[in-house]
């Protein structure tokens, strides 16, 4: 699934090749693509029709572009959007072939490229919903701000990770703790701090605290330029492009290659129906206590 990195590449693109231009027509091919509107799709259809998309923003993995009227005003709505596992929102020339697996399509009235929503496994999904007046829409308000926010607040995360009776990693992939990490990006920070994922949050000190979040902006910022990670064709930024830091990735998907720090072999186990990646002489696994 993309994550923080991936999603803010296409969030840039969306600024750049959508924001400002009216709507011209809608069209939804596949209803699951919709199928959070709770409205329907013709209801989608109608309320995207003739607006524009003024902005593109992200909260953690989740995308979210609010919408004007025709005479500019702002409708007090916003468009949201989800990649789910394969998910792509991909900027085209009109003339280009629909892809086999096209769910939308949002066309402008400047007759330029066409914003098109792709999704082979239909798990993302578009919804137009309610945003207040500091236009985030409530659907996205438990999700917790990312640490290269400037509103993340290092203090209270650090209060809050150590108060957690839980492994590090799965809080690391709490959105309701910190946004926008998933598998990937927190076995590379935790490599980064030298801390097991099965490390107990309530036994961190300040300074492995302080170690692991310089970790995750290090690694999420360093994905950023490399405009993100792809394993296959399924993430891609809105021209089609995909992400390169997979080349540089330590750990995650390097099961029995060198640690690039010390050498000894990765070792991959099984975590929450998934996998984790890490070096057992960096990361060693903590020990558990004798119950005597």
């Amino acid at each position: 699934m993309p994550e923080l990195p991936e999603v803010e590449v296409v969030r840039r693109g969306l600024d750049r090749w959508v924001t400002g231009r009216p709507i011209r027509a809608v069209e939804v091919h596949h209803p699951r693509a919709v199928r959070r509107h709770l409205e329907g799709a013709d209801h989608f259809v109608a309320a995207l029709t003739g607006r524009t998309l003024t902005a593109a923003h992200r909260r953690g993995k989740y995308l979210w572009l609010p919408m004007a009227e025709p005479d500019g005003t702002p409708s007090g709505r916003a468009l949201v959007a989800h990649l789910g596992m394969s998910g792509q929102l991909l900027v085209e020339k009109p003339e280009e072939p629909d892809e086999v697996h096209l769910r939308a399509r949002f066309r402008f009235t400047d007759r330029g490229r066409e914003l098109r929503f792709v999704d082979q496994r239909t798990f993302g999904g578009l919804a137009v919903e309610d945003a207040p007046d500091d236009g985030l829409p409530s659907r996205l308000a438990h999700i917790a701000t990312d640490p290269l926010d400037h509103d993340f607040d290092v203090d209270t995360f650090s209060a809050a990770l150590r108060r957690r009776r839980t492994e590090v990693k799965r809080a690391l992939l709490d959105q309701t703790l910190i946004g926008g990490v998933g598998n990937i990006y927190a076995d590379e920070s935790l490599w980064r701090a030298r801390l097991h994922g099965a490390r107990p949050t309530d036994k961190l000190t300040r300074a492995q605290v302080a170690d692991l979040l310089e970790g995750v902006r290090d690694v999420l910022t360093e994905s950023l330029e490399q405009g993100g990670t792809s394993f296959d064709s399924l993430y891609v930024d809105v021209n089609g492009q995909s992400g390169y830091f997979s080349r540089h990735l330590a750990v995650y998907g390097q099961e029995d290659r060198p640690c690039p720090r010390c050498g000894t072999a990765i070792v991959r186990e099984q975590f929450m129906n998934r996998s984790s990646y890490s070096c057992p002489h960096c990361q060693p696994r903590p020990r558990v206590r004798s119950s005597r």
